[in-house]
């Protein structure tokens, strides 16, 4: 069961806040920004991590200059609804890096994919080649995005 944030006090959450800000500022950075010592910080820091706070850092890149600049994102519905089927799906997305994100949704349909391609034509050939071979898939509806308004990654958090 996830922890609440009750068990964060307000230096947490401001250790949490300027890694999100920036995961990359050093320790001292971050201990001269919430008025502790490197070691408290350090301390801390672990505690977050291990506690599941913290799940890690990475990169962001740019998918423009990386010749993924197409976002779609795609419902699927599943033939049928069975816990073969869905653990079947969810194994066979996972080895697909045009597949950036998985979710089982409620409503109309079971999943919804987030992709990045290079362009239309990578998508056909992507539909073709692995989406509709992808395990139980039924039906599917496209969505291509034409302009991302706002994309983060960057959760709120609460006041203390």
């Amino acid at each position: 069961m996830p922890q609440a944030t009750s068990d964060l006090d307000r230096i947490d959450l401001k250790i949490l806040k300027v890694l999100q800000d920036d995961g990359r500022t050093s320790n001292l950075k971050l201990a001269e920004a919430v008025a502790l010592s490197p070691t408290a910080v350090l301390a801390r820091v672990q505690r977050l991590t291990r506690d599941g706070y913290l799940l890690g850092y990475e990169a962001r890149l740019n998918p423009l200059k990386l010749g993924r600049g197409m976002m779609v994102f795609i419902e699927v519905l599943l033939d049928r609804t069975t816990p073969n089927v869905f653990e079947a799906f969810k194994a066979a997305v996972q080895v697909h890096e045009a597949i950036m994100e998985c979710h089982m949704v409620a409503g109309g349909f079971d999943y919804l994919l987030k992709t990045r391609m290079a362009d239309m034509a990578a998508y056909r050939d992507f539909a073709g080649t692995v989406l509709w071979q992808l395990p139980g898939v039924r039906e599917t509806r496209t969505y291509a995005v034409m302009e991302e308004v706002k994309n983060t990654t960057r959760l709120p958090l609460p006041a203390h």
